[in-house]
């Protein structure tokens, strides 16, 4: 298995349920960098047959261009866990990209899933390790464990801040799958900022979790934009009409590249010459500055490069 994880573009992610054939195409050819089919919330318990059937047919006939393709299986304390991963892997593992683990706890977690998956690659044929994982920081004893948990395997591709399920194991009062009332402030800054540190910190993506409110535009993108601030690389899109918000949020825009490019070139020629700081527009730009700007280089270089 190898330890070098694909770069994969996520500024969105589509949460798709796996019960609708419709809704499914509509998301094959739509604008989302990830497309996950959801086999957990979003699907009864009297259908998780049917839509783990359903999710096997749209990865192998569906035509998903570039799209990194995932699905969301159940928890591992579940009893449909273990079907959904042998299940789907042995009927469409070759079409499959990611697999999203909810409610994990702690890195054994990871550990068992990490484990089976390479027990049904071996068996079906499938290059060993291809298949990452994404998983979902939603409830506390995952917050309280997100460094071991990010660095739990190197199929680990990127944590995601679930923040339904968190908020209710965290207890709080009001807040709604990414909304809040009556909360002076951002109320999910302290998990996001945590999330974000031990994703970086393990060379993971952060990303951030759903809004509850797809006819609220302009509430997603502050949501969007808080989170991006402070390093994640893209969002949970719950409808189609939230794919687009995200994708502007998370790509650099053109100004943006225009100014990194300067700030970094002016440093590069500085240090050239022997200079450790150099001023730029009325600002003294360092090492530190440009790294900063580095930073939007290569995000704008996956956006570019996918």
């Amino acid at each position: 298995m190898s330890d070098t994880r694909p770069i994969r573009r996520r500024r969105s992610e589509l949460s798709t349920p796996a019960t609708s054939e419709k809704m499914m195409a509509k998301a094959a050819g739509g604008d989302a960098d990830l497309v996950f089919l959801d086999l957990e919330d979003a699907v009864a318990p009297n259908a998780k047959d049917v839509a783990r059937r359903q999710a096997i047919t749209a990865l192998r006939e569906l035509d998903w261009g570039t799209k990194t393709r995932a699905v969301r299986v159940n928890g591992v304390r579940t009893t449909w866990c273990l079907d959904d991963i042998t299940d789907v892997v042995a009927g469409a593992g070759a079409d499959l990209d990611v697999l999203i683990l909810p409610k994990v706890k702690s890195p054994r977690d990871v550990w068992f899933v990490e484990t089976l998956l390479t027990q049904l690659e071996y068996k079906h044929g499938l290059e060993v390790g291809r298949i990452g994982l994404e998983v979902l920081i939603e409830e506390v004893e995952a917050l309280a464990a997100v460094d071991a948990i990010a660095a739990s395997s190197p199929r680990l591709e990127a944590l995601i801040l679930g923040v339904g399920d968190l908020a209710a194991s965290h207890g709080m009062r009001s807040a709604h799958i990414g909304t809040t009332a009556g909360y002076p402030g951002d109320i999910w800054h302290s998990a996001r900022t945590k999330l974000i540190v031990a994703a970086r910190s393990n060379g993971l993506d952060a990303i951030d979790g759903p809004f509850g409110d797809f006819k609220d535009s302009e509430g997603y993108r502050q949501q969007a934009n808080w989170s991006a601030e402070l390093g994640a690389v893209g969002k949970w899109a719950i409808h189609p009409n939230q794919v687009t918000l995200a994708n502007d949020v998370f790509s650099p825009s053109e100004e943006e590249v225009a100014q990194a490019t300067k700030v970094v070139t002016a440093m590069r020629a500085a240090e050239a010459a022997g200079d450790g700081a150099v001023a730029i527009d009325g600002i003294m730009v360092d090492a530190a500055t440009a790294r900063i700007f580095e930073t939007v280089l290569l995000r704008a270089s996956i956006v570019e490069k996918h």
